[in-house]
């Protein structure tokens, strides 16, 4: 994958990825900062900001912003993770220049008014709401937190509401002077741009930003067999099981990318066809892994009827025993391989997707590959290599996050 990549002398990196058969650009401002970086009376900032800087600056307001993008057809938006936050747009190349600008504007020169602090309060409020009306959203929530009690990856990235409804201007507006530098910040654009003319653009409007290295505390968390339940009367049960893992720059993760799709990220996947196709005992049932600087997890989602719950469970842990005894065959490491190459070709079509592959791995410090690259990492994986992650990555301790009609200690034998 070719790249270019320039580092402005106030630390501010810039990378870039020419696609000549487009008319359009992709720009994300990728903030090194997300909600493992707060601290207790922090908690939701990072969210909460990401809101915030939409508030726009003393000349660009809110309406301006919105008014101004709106008007040349682009599309925009933002988000937070628990280790970045990023900032997007995607518009016609001609337009450009005004994206950087109300992007500089945003992340450099928050207003930070008072009126629109309280304002956005109770948007943020309402989106935990919501979040906590998603019995799905819970039950995640349930086994991040009971995998990582005590660790910096546990807390909710959108706060709380005592959090949140504690927040106050100085505290927002400290934890954005101490996390957002042009040192932690990178600009990675794709799409039909000269990397020479981004730099000059970019150089324009963020050279006289000021700033220092930000840091992170990271430790590696001690694991336990645990269960977090919400219990609720709901018509489904959901069950987030798994345990830690990788982390994200462990060489084994192309082993690991290869065994998650043959267990269940895929319709033909161990999971899909044992639990929904051959016994009908849930809609939806997928793996998924969750890869950190310090840590990492991988984890079975399934939704599932409540007096069905104890059978589910059983079958997970009985293919996740199949899966570490005997490995997986020739057949499956093909159709696996063959996935991971099409859909790294198919998502690469599209330019906010070339510019999410950047803008991500320069901030969390991922090396940059080519698609053929990436294959042939996956393609030198062999049988044993499977077998040993998955020994690596399955054997537990053993974690299950859950919403339903019932208690942990209903539950506690799947995790023993």
């Amino acid at each position: 994958m070719h790249y270019d990549l320039t580092t402005l002398p106030n630390g501010l990196r810039v990378i870039s990825q020419y696609m000549a058969s487009v008319r359009s650009v992709a720009i994300g401002c990728w903030v090194d900062t997300g909600s493992r970086d707060e601290v207790p009376v922090e908690a939701g900032a990072s969210h909460f900001l990401e809101h915030l800087l939409f508030k726009g600056s003393d000349t660009w307001s809110a309406r301006r912003i919105s008014e101004s993008l709106d008007g040349v057809g682009a599309r925009h938006n933002a988000f937070t993770s628990k280790e970045y936050t990023a900032f997007w747009a995607r518009m016609r190349d001609e337009d450009l220049p005004m994206g950087v600008e109300i992007l500089a504007e945003m992340l450099q020169r928050p207003a930070f008014r008072q009126d629109e602090i309280d304002s956005e309060r109770h948007v943020v409020l309402e989106e935990i709401n919501m979040n906590d009306d998603d019995p799905t959203d819970v039950a995640h929530e349930e086994f991040i937190e009971a995998l990582w009690s005590g660790h910096p990856l546990a807390p909710p990235i959108l706060g709380t509401r005592d959090s949140i409804t504690a927040m106050t201007r100085d505290t927002i507006h400290g934890y954005w002077g101490r996390r957002y530098s042009p040192r932690s910040v990178v600009v990675a654009v794709a799409g039909n741009i000269q990397h020479s003319d981004l730099v000059a653009l970019v150089g324009e409007h963020f050279s006289a930003w000021a700033g220092t290295e930000v840091d992170h505390t990271t430790a590696v968390p001690t694991a336990k067999a645990s269960i977090g339940v919400t219990r609720r009367d709901t018509e489904q049960a959901h069950l987030v099981f798994g345990s830690t893992a990788l982390t994200r720059d462990d060489d084994r993760r192309y082993a690991l990318t290869v065994v998650d799709h043959i267990l269940g990220s895929g319709m033909s996947s161990r999971l899909f066809q044992e639990i929904r196709e051959t016994r009908g005992l849930a809609y939806a049932v997928h793996s998924f892994r969750l890869p950190f600087q310090d840590t990492g997890a991988t984890a079975i989602y399934v939704g599932t009827t409540p007096n069905q719950t104890a059978e589910v469970l059983k079958l997970v842990r009985d293919e996740l025993d199949k899966l570490m005894d005997q490995g997986i065959t020739d057949d499956e490491l093909e159709r696996a391989k063959g996935h991971v190459k099409g859909a790294l070709a198919i998502s690469l079509e599209d330019a906010n997707s070339r510019m999410n592959r950047l803008g991500r791995n320069e901030v969390t410090g991922v090396e940059h590959l080519s698609v053929d690259e990436t294959v042939a990492r996956i393609a030198a994986v062999t049988p044993s290599d499977a077998l040993a992650v998955a020994r690596a990555a399955y054997a537990g301790p053993y974690v299950l996050g859950a919403v339903g009609p019932f208690d942990a200690d209903d539950l506690a034998e799947f995790v023993a």
